[in-house]
């Protein structure tokens, strides 16, 4: 009899998927590029951007539509520290809302022409809405000042949710991912998770999230650094925070830039929790970074210490703070823009003029 492999197992067997990116191809791209009818570099970040898709996909002249949109739900037992300006049931009212078509990231999707699937991987109420998936790990984690967040086996099994919705999204022939999140209370969760990677004082990566005031502020900070002394979490150890602190949706978040990394797609990665998310995957294998583009700078002040642990640059800076994959979605276009200059523009000897710098 053989045994089924543990999911610890079947994580190992990802990361062994993941390869580097193709340097030659990014190579060609580059050089390409300045054959165009424009002065070499002159389109800027746009130029970095085509290279990157490239690299990523391996194609001189990569594909990036249609995008797919994944928003993870799940609840925060720390909401009980009164954490957050609005109730843990906001949760489950979002995600309707999700489901009706009503949140900015329906608007933004219905622009880019994504479709956009719900995951439910720990909303504390049961879920019976139309257009949900049903993959709930556990209700809600536990309160991370009280206990561990989650058990190992928890973070590993929500893993693999994130890591499922790509398999889904990538069969119905998704050539970019756009990764999202909702759950109240998720941005001390990712605070707590930055701090314990990065070492930076809890007060210097603690934004206002729902809305907080100075007040609910200040008690936030001490949440999170009662949680911090009471789970130890080992920074060198991505699960063990994960577990320790984290949320059910930032490990499947974690899970499905994994995942796009394994199939060689681009993943935008959206705002302030997404980007320790991507932080999580990344520790877990650097080879991901590369997979991944920043799509916006949120306004939550932990994101520029999450950007600056990646050494990533966002394309956009709106001041937004909204998550749900809003940012990444808005940042799609660009990448769209980026693979059409790479298709479409013509070069200097198609047409027909002189790529000579006059002397």
């Amino acid at each position: 009899m053989v045994n089924e492999p543990t999911a610890e197992q079947r994580l190992q067997v990802l990361l062994a998927r993941i390869s580097a990116v193709d340097t030659a191809a990014a190579e060609n791209t580059r050089a390409y590029l300045d054959t165009l009818t424009k002065p070499p570099g002159s389109l800027g970040e746009l130029e970095a951007l085509a290279i990157q898709l490239s690299a990523i996909t391996g194609m001189a002249k990569p594909c990036v539509s249609p995008p797919h949109i994944m928003v993870f739900a799940a609840d925060h037992g720390v909401a009980s520290e009164g954490v957050s300006a609005f109730p843990q049931a906001v949760t489950a009212q979002m995600v309707a809302n999700f489901v009706q078509g009503g949140a900015a990231i329906n608007v933004f999707a219905r622009q880019i022409g994504a479709e956009v699937e719900i995951v439910d991987v720990g909303v504390a109420s049961t879920l019976t809405l139309p257009g949900v998936t049903l993959a709930k790990v556990r209700a809600s984690t536990a309160n991370m000042v009280v206990e561990d967040a989650m058990h190992a086996d928890e973070a590993l099994a929500a893993i693999e949710q994130g890591v499922a919705a790509v398999e889904r999204a990538k069969k119905a022939g998704a050539n970019c991912i756009i990764v999202g999140e909702m759950g109240i209370a998720n941005t001390t969760a990712s605070s707590a998770m930055l701090a314990a990677f990065t070492g930076v004082p809890v007060a210097q990566v603690v934004g206002a999230g729902t809305g907080i005031n100075t007040a609910q502020l200040a008690n936030k900070v001490a949440v999170i650094e009662r949680a911090l002394s009471a789970r130890q979490a080992n920074a060198d150890d991505p699960l063990d925070v994960l577990a320790k602190l984290g949320g059910l949706e930032i490990a499947a978040m974690t899970g499905a830039y994994l995942a796009s990394a394994a199939h060689r797609t681009p993943a935008i990665v959206d705002g302030f929790i997404a980007t320790v998310a991507a932080l999580t995957a990344c520790r877990l294998c650097p080879l991901v970074r590369d997979y991944l583009i920043f799509g916006h700078r949120s306004h939550e002040p932990g994101h520029a210490t999450a950007l600056e642990a990646l050494d990533a640059k966002p394309l956009l800076s709106l001041g937004m703070r909204l998550g749900e994959g809003s940012g990444a979605a808005l940042a799609f276009p660009l990448l769209q823009a980026a693979a059409a200059m790479l298709s479409e523009m013509a070069s200097f000897a198609d047409a027909g003029i002189s790529n000579k710098a006059a002397r």
